[in-house]
């Protein structure tokens, strides 16, 4: 069972700021790449998620900047699932500097699954029952 994604990207120009680092924002888009790769590594998507009705929103968020990536930087975001419920997960993210492994930002989310009205909802059993055993938990931190 993988217990770890790597996703990989390069800084993109738009998502950098004025002083020419990347806009805080954006590390939550990368975080939200690690999770969608994750989820597909271990053998659903998150549209395949969506058809069946289930929707996984995000219910808290942290972030600590370490330091700053620049435009053109080549981007890893490490992705680990450290809590799997019936109706919520939780993951915890490394984003590093591809080419020197420098530590950028570490995060976590907690995300709770919902039906399409915004209900909580159970997640499909057979993805649950893959997510269960994907867990860290070795006392992980981000």
């Amino acid at each position: 069972m993988v217990s770890e994604t790597i996703s990989e990207l390069r800084v993109r120009y738009a998502e950098t700021d004025q002083m020419g680092v990347v806009y805080h924002a954006n590390y939550l888009v990368w975080c939200e790449l690690g999770r969608t790769d994750f989820i597909r590594a271990h053998g659903r998507s998150y549209a395949s998620l969506e058809q069946d009705g289930v929707l996984l929103a995000v219910s808290d968020v942290t972030m600590r900047f370490h330091a700053s990536a620049r435009y053109d930087d080549p981007i890893r975001v490490h992705t680990q699932l450290t809590k799997a419920g019936s109706r919520g997960l939780a993951f915890a993210y490394r984003i590093v500097r591809a080419d020197t492994g420098a530590l950028l930002v570490s995060a976590t989310t907690a995300l709770v699954s919902i039906d399409r009205s915004g209900r909580l909802a159970a997640m499909p059993r057979d993805l649950r029952v893959v997510l269960e055993a994907a867990v860290v938990r070795s006392g992980h931190e981000a």
